[in-house]
Formats: C-alpha cells, structure tokens, sequence
C-alpha cells in the first residue's frame, strides 16, 4: 500500500527520503520488463491496428475516480493551470498571482483546442470563479511543495514516449516533477505527479505506470513515484522495485487486450 503523508509535510523530503537507505542503481531490469511486455503482447496480438494503439497514465485510471475532470471543462482547465504551476514552482519562479500568473503561461503554450476555447469564452464571473478555485488548490500545493532546491536537478513536465511490438503500441507519458539523477551509483529519480481530484484506486495504477514508462524510457529504475491531490493535500508515496514494475506490466496488458477487443 502507499504511504500517506499530510499537506503539511515538505513534499521533497517525502520523495528524497534517506539517502542512507537508497538501494543500488538498478539498470539491469529494463530489458526484461520490456520483454515481459512483449512477450504478453504476442499472447493476444492478431492484426496491427491503424493508427498505433497509444497507452497513458489515463488509460490506468478508474474512470469513476475521474468524473469531473471527464466531464467538466472547468475542471480540466483548473488541472492544467495547477500543472502551470508546478512547472512554475520547479523553475523558482516567483509567483505574484496563481490564477494570473498560471493563466498566462498556460496561454503562451497554448494556441488551439477545445480546453482553448472554452476559455476565451469565460465571462467575468466564470473567471473569478475559476480563479477562486484555482488559488484553492494553489495554496494547497505551496504549502507541501516547498521550495525546490536546484540541487535536486527538478525537471517539469517531462514527456516519455516508449515504443512497443514494432511501433504498434505506443506507451506515452508526462512526469509532472521529476527530481534526481540517473547516473549516480544509488537510485535517486523521484517521480511526482500532481491530481486536482481526490485521490482513488486509479491513482496507484498511474503512479507503477509512471514507474515503468520511466524506466523502459531511460533504462534505470527510479527510486519513488508519488501522486499528491491538490483538493485534499493527500500524498501517496510507492517505493519502485520488482514487484511494483510487473504489476504495471500487468496493468498494461490488461489496458492493451480492452483496447484489442474494442479495436
């Protein structure tokens, strides 16, 4: 089971843990995750669909435990301006005004779409409401987050992208917060993911699912993956081993053989 930690606990200490207790960089269990995948995948394969079948962390998630993201613009706008943030904190940006400054950046990046559109069509008091909501989650995140040191090597929405069974299947991926290097000779990656949701039983599926993507992606095994909500400044924290990593491949081949299904 995760473990818990309460908003008011520094979120880097959470995922850094003890550097006296990391084990050994773990290099050598890449190759066979990703044959283990390969060889589930040929169990069930019959025809190459077209386009690829694309895997996310969504695709892991309960969609009970994502309702209002699903079904609620306001809500999907409210998520992507708290990952602003995070992008924001993990950069030592000063932040002035969270709905401001967040809504800003998030227009720079963004020139179409429907999330787009729905927010050149706010009026005032959507807006405000909006904006509300956002500082909401806003002071939540600050008060665990902290201030990131740049030691820590802290890298934000990191995208991950692992090809599959000939380029069929696509196992795609963003890290919120990454922390930590791939080149020592002790695991110190940690992966954070942030929710605007309550946490749920979806929630663990994605974080193995980021665990594994990662470490087909670079080849090592990260030390922690982490998801924090935003609503209820509850933070779950997984160690990454073996047995967290086939559990994933498991979640993966039980996502892929829906998707065959219903392809």
């Amino acid at each position: 089971m995760p473990t818990l930690s309460e908003s008011h606990r520094n979120v880097m200490e959470a995922l850094r843990g003890d550097r006296k207790r990391r084990p050994r960089v773990d290099t050598s269990s890449a190759a066979g995750l990703r044959a283990m995948l390969e060889d589930g995948i040929f169990e069930f394969w019959t025809d190459a669909p077209e386009p690829p079948l694309i895997v996310r962390a969504s695709s892991l998630r309960n969609v009970k435990d994502t309702t209002d993201i699903a079904l609620s613009n306001h809500a999907r706008l409210r998520g992507v301006l708290v990952h602003e943030l995070v992008r924001l904190f993990s950069v030592g940006a000063e932040i002035s005004s969270a709905f401001d400054d967040a809504f800003r950046a998030w227009q720079l990046e963004t020139v179409a779409g429907e999330l787009f559109d729905y927010a050149q069509r706010l009026d005032g008091d959507d807006l405000a409401r909006l904006a509300t909501d956002v500082m909401s989650h806003y002071v939540t995140l600050s008060r665990a987050l902290g201030v990131i040191p740049a030691t820590f090597q802290p890298r934000s929405a990191v995208r991950a992208s692992v090809m599959m069974h000939g380029g069929t299947i696509v196992l795609r991926d963003v890290i919120d917060l990454m922390v930590g290097t791939t080149l020592g000779e002790v695991a110190s990656v940690a992966l954070f993911d942030v929710t605007t949701s309550p946490l749920g039983t979806g929630a663990e599926r994605s974080m193995r699912y980021h665990a594994l993507v990662q470490t087909l992606r670079s080849g090592v095994v990260p030390l922690r993956t982490s998801v924090f909500s935003s609503a209820t400044g509850e933070m779950w924290t997984l160690d990454v081993d073996g047995e967290l990593l086939r559990r994933s491949v498991n979640d993966v081949l039980d996502v892929l053989r829906a998707m065959v299904k219903h392809a």
